[in-house]
């Protein structure tokens, strides 16, 4: 397979750590927007993205939630344990089905202050609806890092709990202490499904009033999930930038975005998680086409085998419609997957036109993505957005970028 070559020095860019938004616009929409089209720049303010979209729009927004991750354990001799969820692992592998267990479940974790801690039980008194609750951790796999979690309260369930216990998940460049206001504003304004350790950024900026202008404009809204890993911040250090070990992240698709993506004339999509979510669709659905049993696991660079094969790729509406047909045979109303997409220089987009994002760290994996969206032109994008004093990453402010 002729992989792209990437010399990961060529996406790097220098980023002034006063540049790093350490706390959201208030209100959100007052954000900065940057709007890149046709090889022109423009800037807005972001409640003004109702002007760059219309009823041709289709448009994907990520419902994730984003969990209370981090949790903190005090032991005996003070130590300070911070346990912080990752995936979970048992009964249930299902994010939204783990959030559901009610007689404890065991996660894979990163833990803080490791080596302190060794093979004894941790406990917290959690303060639920149902009073305070007791809460134990300990080791089930200390190696792999995997913690059971238990609880005595039964009718609680683990979301109740963590939800309760837990800290926001502040990006590791934020450095500040999460406060009562990032469980808002760390959160959009559509999140529902509980499943994600870090926010779907590009989505922090929109309010009700715009989604709906936009709604009222005759944009389709819709709602997809990604449930966004913690390998969203993981540094590509292999020297081979396509042997970086891409994370794999858990996504729910609907027949009602099925159908959207059928019949869409033009698909925008709000965060490179949505983005990921639809074109990782698209793969499914063109295995579907040759296997109606194909399981939805699309894999790091499946993508570019089969557009090497030679084979001729569907269209859109031929991938989605193999979708659509499965879930009508098995009387589907969602799909769950999993993908490892590797979205970078040399990725040919099945689906997405348009994209609104944020501003992401040099020399990673989603700005090889931004470069794979509209070329070249990233490096004019992010300079303009140094040059006019753009905040960047997770609470920046963001961009509309329109495919040529």
């Amino acid at each position: 397979m002729n992989l792209p070559e990437i010399n990961l020095d060529d996406y790097q860019y220098e980023l002034p750590n006063e540049r790093i938004a350490v706390h959201p616009a208030n209100p959100r929409d007052s954000s900065k927007l940057m709007v890149y089209k046709e090889g022109n720049i423009e800037h807005k303010v972001f409640r003004e993205i109702t002007n760059e979209l219309n009823s041709d729009y289709t448009l994907f927004f990520n419902n994730t939630k984003v969990l209370p991750a981090r949790l903190y354990f005090k032991k005996p001799t003070g130590a300070q344990i911070e346990v912080f969820l990752l995936n979970p692992i048992a009964p249930t592998r299902d994010i939204s089905a783990a959030m559901l267990e009610k007689s404890g479940t065991i996660w894979e974790c990163a833990i803080g202050n490791f080596k302190r801690w060794k093979e004894d039980k941790l406990e917290a008194a959690v303060q639920t609806e149902k009073g305070i609750v007791k809460l134990t951790v300990s080791h089930e796999d200390r190696e792999k890092r995997y913690v059971k979690f238990e609880w005595e309260e039964e009718s609680l369930n683990f979301v109740d709990i963590i939800s309760a216990a837990g800290n926001t998940p502040l990006p590791p460049y934020i450095k500040r202490t999460a406060t009562e206001d990032d469980k808002e504003t760390y959160q959009t304004v559509y999140s529902k499904n509980e499943g994600a350790v870090a926010a779907p950024t590009a989505g922090l900026h929109f309010t009700n009033e715009v989604l709906d202008v936009l709604k009222n404009q005759g944009v389709d809204e819709q709602e997809v999930t990604l449930h966004v890993s913690a390998g969203t911040f993981k540094p590509i250090t292999a020297d081979k930038v396509t042997d970086h070990d891409m994370h794999n992240e858990q996504i729910i698709i609907t027949k009602e975005n099925v159908k959207a993506l059928i019949d869409a004339n033009k698909v925008a999509c709000v965060g490179t998680t949505s983005m990921r979510t639809l074109e990782s669709s698209y793969w499914y659905g063109v295995r579907l086409l040759l296997d109606n049993n194909s399981t939805f696991d699309i894999q790091k660079l499946e993508a570019y085998e089969r557009m090497e094969s030679g084979v001729a790729l569907p269209s859109r509406q031929e991938s989605f419609g193999a979708i659509l047909k499965h879930m009508e045979e098995h009387n589907l109303d969602t799909i769950h997957g999993e993908t490892s997409i590797f979205i970078m220089p040399g990725y040919q987009f099945q689906v997405i036109d348009t994209l609104v994002t944020n501003f992401h760290l040099p020399s990673t994996t989603l700005v090889l993505l931004i470069a794979a969206f509209i070329g070249e032109d990233w490096r004019k994008v992010y300079q303009a957005a140094l040059d006019n004093d753009y905040r960047f990453l997770s609470y920046g402010d963001s961009s509309i970028l329109f495919r040529k």
